[in-house]
């Protein structure tokens, strides 16, 4: 008993927080699962607030999410003090839809001391956080583990793989981070370093080829898609702005 509370509490802390386990009871009531149409796009706005499902992560304060308008749009402000929480659409996207993704995104700073590679360093000032289906047989007996733990806390499974974009501070763009904690957790970065802050920054990926890159096998489908801004880690503050995600 005292090892399996000390690996929840591990667990908690690091991995459920990173694996869209829903956390049940502790967001609002689960949304719809949002299905890609036979042909055409999907397309997520800020202001849809009927996909959008708050999750909060045990143990942790809140990042505060709001609309905000710029200009002609709205937009997603997220402000974190010493937080993480994230908003998540639930999806059934097959595996042989799985193709473009565009997003876009804004920090205000980044935070001192952050580093995804760190187990208790691991802040990102923006994420948008994709989760997939697959074989969980294959899972290794840790992972197997990690996942049932998920589960009996949250309610929910942990994902058979988490693809994460990330804004880093020093790690290469377009190096791959293995969570230290479990390698079903993968994050791909996409900016690196202060030279772009307080600029909009768009995106143009192949979800699949990123996917293949990072984890070495073709994805199943996409069960999750989430955005996340957090500092609990580094005890610091961080404002960020997210815009649409489209995907098609």
């Amino acid at each position: 008993m005292v090892f399996a509370g000390s690996w929840a509490r591990a667990c908690l802390g690091s991995v459920v927080s990173v694996t869209l386990a829903g956390c049940a009871g502790l967001g609002t009531p689960p949304a719809q699962v949002v299905s890609m149409p036979a042909q055409g796009t999907l397309l997520f706005t800020p202001q849809d607030k009927a996909k959008w499902e708050a999750v909060a992560l045990p143990g942790k304060l809140r990042t505060a999410f709001k609309l905000e308008k710029q200009g002609q749009r709205q937009v997603l402000q997220a402000d974190a003090q010493s937080s993480a929480s994230m908003l998540r659409q639930r999806l059934n996207v097959p595996a042989e839809r799985l193709g473009r993704l565009q997003f876009e995104w804004q920090v205000e700073n980044l935070l001192e001391g952050a580093n995804m590679a760190e187990i208790n360093q691991g802040d990102s000032p923006v994420r948008l956080i994709l989760a997939f289906e697959g074989d969980r047989s294959r899972f290794s007996a840790k992972n197997a583990m990690l996942s049932d733990l998920t589960e009996a806390i949250t309610g929910e499974p942990m994902p058979y793989a988490t693809l994460m974009y990330v804004w880093s501070n020093h790690q290469a763009v377009e190096s791959v981070i293995v969570h230290p904690r479990t390698d079903r957790v993968r994050k791909l970065v996409v900016e690196s370093g202060p030279q772009q802050v307080k600029q909009w920054r768009q995106y143009r990926r192949n979800l699949r080829a990123d996917f293949e890159r990072a984890y070495g096998e073709a994805p199943g489908a996409l069960v999750a898609i989430a955005v996340m801004t957090d500092s609990d880690n580094t005890r610091s503050q961080v404002r960020a702005w997210y815009g649409d995600i489209r995907l098609d």
